[in-house]
């Protein structure tokens, strides 16, 4: 008999899948015993992905063929695509209610029925569930977190620049009409389905912006930042594709308010995160690299001064698979089923 919980993964032949369960085959208190992959149903995962085939794991089966309310889950993640999770988790939790989910997708991240609509192209169908979920950023709604049964896991950019600028806007500490992200992600934020523009010979040995001007990830950086500040906020965003595979680092400017210096921002921000064991502030003037938080649920934050007063430069970066998705949904999972923090969850980066 085993007194582990019961952890289905939703979508596990994805990039997001996979890092789910290279987290959770290490994690003490759980055990996976639902994988789905409605195309690689009948294979086993060490079929779709080598690195697992020396592990004992379930076979992937659909969607459709799970009884929720015999499967006795204790959690389930979600990493399905966007649009297609609302049926799913309606149909999950009204059979087996006890079930806490983990939501990857940017399904149940917005609050405002009208801004989903108007982002996404179409109407939400599963009102009651939005307004029940809370989002998944654990180091700003811990506390809500722990209560919840469900919880949208936040997105990698929105994670990257939410971190070091919501405690700033709590603070008033910066302007908060002059925000500008600057922001850069390895291809695996494209997830793993086949598309011409994510060949090889597409994307290596250059670098391009996308979305710009309307990349949906605007719309959760609006609902948060504006929380934040107690007003509307819409700051400037622009992602960019980078040729590795992991890693998103965003470079943003801001402005001080009311004298605040770069100095005033960081002692903030040390202040903010002292405690926080996946937020690490780098001394005054030093700025992150993607490499140094490879593989880790770590996010690494530097602030220095621009060369006019006033102004600051603020440098987020985290991996995208991992803090920016898997990693801290685990960290979810661990506060919605009272475990540490940081179980299984505590790697060191991989460098080099």
């Amino acid at each position: 008999m085993t007194n582990k919980k019961k952890i289905g993964i939703l979508g596990a032949s994805g990039y997001t899948g996979a890092e789910l369960v290279r987290l959770l085959l290490r994690h003490p208190k759980v055990e996976i015993v639902l994988l789905t992959a409605d195309r690689r149903a009948g294979q086993m995962m060490g079929d779709v992905f080598p690195q697992f085939a020396p592990y004992q794991l379930p076979q992937l089966v659909t969607i459709d063929s799970v009884d929720w309310a015999a499967a006795g889950l204790d959690l389930v993640f979600c990493a399905l695509p966007h649009a297609t999770t609302q049926a799913v988790v309606q149909d999950l939790l009204s059979k087996a209610p006890d079930t806490k989910v983990v939501d990857l997708s940017a399904d149940f991240r917005l609050t405002d029925p009208a801004a989903y609509e108007k982002w996404y192209g179409h109407a939400h169908h599963a009102l009651d569930l939005q307004q029940e979920a809370v989002y998944g950023l654990v180091e700003i709604y811990r506390r809500d977190i722990k209560k919840a049964r469900l919880v949208a896991n936040p997105g990698c950019y929105t994670s990257c620049a939410i971190l070091p600028l919501v405690p700033l806007l709590k603070a008033k500490a910066i302007e908060s009409e002059e925000i500008v992200i600057d922001a850069k992600s390895g291809m695996t934020g494209a997830g793993r389905s086949a598309k011409e523009e994510m060949l090889f010979s597409e994307v290596s040995e250059g670098f391009h912006a996308y979305g710009v001007g309307h990349h949906r990830h605007m719309a959760e950086l609006d609902q948060e930042f504006s929380k934040a500040a107690g007003k509307p906020v819409m700051p400037s965003f622009t992602p960019h594709l980078l040729p590795m595979n992991r890693g998103i680092l965003s470079t943003i400017y801001v402005r001080g308010r009311r004298g605040r210096t770069a100095q005033d921002l960081h002692a903030i921000l040390a202040e903010f995160y002292a405690k926080e064991p996946f937020v690490h502030m780098l001394p005054f003037g030093k700025t992150p690299q993607t490499r140094h938080v490879r593989g880790s649920n770590m996010t690494m934050i530097g602030v220095a001064a621009d060369r006019v007063p006033g102004r600051a430069i603020v440098v987020s970066t985290l991996d995208n698979l991992t803090k920016g998705a898997s990693g801290q949904a685990v960290q979810n999972m661990n506060l919605l089923l009272g475990f540490t923090e940081t179980l299984g969850i505590d790697q060191v980066a991989v460098f080099p």
